[in-house]
């Protein structure tokens, strides 16, 4: 038997597209549909979810806001739900400039907030969404510094010169870069030493039961190591489990992030600025 015989047939044949690729086709696009109606209605949010320092848990080092559609039915869609979807369309860049425009908006109205933000490399050259930025670093003394830009590993390496150069243009505005999900993507070291990040986030499927898992432990102490020889802050994300986060803080690691410690919320764990004022 050849090695093809027998199995079934998903490729076009004949230039006719496969059964599973039209499937997939048509999920993306009710997806895209999705999204475009919540950003023309404005039926988003973000959700904040605590990053910790890990030598003292109760203590906040900074909020990461995640972008969420609102269904009308009240059912909240996370982004790993449609970013798959829509990461090289335009529909990408508007929810990067609506997850940027509420996250400028918080920092703006609560001056001891440190939030993260996620973002594509494509992001960067997108008018509209640079527009958004310089105008919310504009709104505030303190904003760019409280500022944390997050790029996954992924789409920094899509287009690494424009991200370096992006990076060394807001560096001097107190702007700091998070690499999101670190060891889950294909990173060029030749292009890593040039980068200017300031965070290191270990991708969580190395983080799950780590503490049962000598590869895994391997992994993510030579993760460690990078950071710490190019200075950076090491978060650890997705920590489930008491086990987890005391192996990973013996290890060294500076913050821990995940749903032991608190899961994305949509409603803020800080006052209203309102009440915040009428308090003062």
């Amino acid at each position: 038997m050849k090695p093809d015989e027998g199995k079934p047939r998903v490729e076009a044949v004949a230039g006719l597209a496969s059964p599973l690729g039209v499937a997939i086709s048509e999920a993306d696009q009710d997806t895209m549909r999705m999204v475009a109606e919540a950003v023309r209605t404005r039926r988003l949010a973000l959700a904040y979810q605590p990053v910790v320092l890990a030598r003292d848990p109760g203590r906040v080092a900074f909020h990461e806001g995640l972008i969420r559609v609102l269904e009308p039915n009240g059912r909240i869609i996370p982004a790993r739900d449609f970013i798959a979807a829509i990461e090289a369309h335009e529909l990408g860049r508007e929810i990067d400039c609506a997850a940027l425009e509420f996250g400028l908006l918080a920092l703006a109205r609560h001056p001891d907030l440190r939030l993260s933000i996620n973002m594509s490399a494509r992001s960067i050259g997108y008018p509209r969404w640079m527009r958004t930025l310089k105008r919310g670093l504009g709104s505030g003394p303190t904003v760019g510094e409280r500022l944390i830009l997050e790029i996954t590993e992924t789409s920094a390496m899509l287009l690494p010169e424009l991200v370096v150069n992006f990076m060394e243009e807001l560096q001097p505005l107190g702007v700091a870069f998070a690499i999101d999900d670190f060891g889950a993507g294909n990173t060029a070291l030749r292009y890593f030493k040039d980068f200017y990040f300031d965070i290191l986030k270990i991708d969580g499927q190395f983080i799950q039961k780590i503490h049962q898992d000598p590869d895994n432990q391997a992994l993510v102490r030579a993760m460690l190591s990078i950071g710490r020889h190019f200075d950076m802050f090491t978060v650890a994300e997705a920590v489930e489990t008491p086990e987890e986060a005391a192996l990973l803080r013996e290890m060294g690691v500076d913050c821990l992030q995940g749903y032991l410690f608190g899961a994305p919320s949509v409603r803020p764990p800080w006052p209203p600025a309102e009440a915040q004022s009428r308090s003062a």
